[in-house]
């Protein structure tokens, strides 16, 4: 499938630097970042709701996610998947502050979306010891249903609705919409009642 890049004009060459960043670039990997750094932008503020008192702030899980990223340096074949691979990051980042913020006993809450079929945007404070419950059964889910996983991810911790989902995994909004609704039936049933 084609890198659909047009829809952003900030982001045209995306496909072409991430080669540079797969072959270890790090100054390819900044580019890509300022290029989509709006639209990463866009999806931590959906995740973080700008709350107060939540344990990051958008901008900090941009930058964090970031890190992560520049970090591993993973392998990324275009802006679908680098924005995919962002999810992932921002999971990671999430998860991490709560366990920090459990680990503490500070009790700080982190803002994300719900898991129901209500738009994204729609956002709720998840506990520490919540977040972690759902991470440890995404990871299993992973294991039974790889793509379910990453609609999770990409809905719940990127804020993405069924058509981003949908162009960033390179499937169809019907799939994305079955798929959606099946991963929250069996995450539910995993975290005894769901959230």
């Amino acid at each position: 499938m084609q890198d659909k890049e047009v829809k952003h004009p900030s982001t045209s060459g995306v496909t072409e630097l991430l080669v540079a960043v797969n072959a270890g670039s790090p100054a390819a990997l900044d580019e890509v970042f300022t290029r989509v750094y709006d639209e990463l932008h866009r999806l931590a503020h959906h995740v973080r709701r700008d709350r107060a008192g939540a344990t990051l702030d958008t901008t900090a899980l941009v930058h964090e996610a970031y890190l992560k990223l520049a970090t591993a340096m993973p392998a990324m074949n275009d802006r679908r998947h680098f924005l995919a691979v962002a999810a992932r990051a921002m999971r990671q980042v999430l998860v991490n502050a709560a366990r920090d913020a459990n680990a503490q006993k500070r009790g700080g809450d982190v803002e994300l979306v719900t898991l129901s079929d209500a738009d994204a945007a729609f956002a709720r404070t998840v506990r520490p010891e919540e977040l972690l419950a759902l991470d440890d059964a995404l990871e299993r889910l992973a294991k039974l249903d790889a793509r379910q996983a990453a609609i999770v991810e990409c809905r719940f911790f990127a804020g993405l609705d069924v058509e981003e989902t949908a162009e960033i995994l390179g499937i169809s909004a019907p799939t994305v919409g079955r798929d959606w609704r099946a991963a929250r039936a069996w995450l539910g049933r995993e975290l005894r009642g769901g959230m």
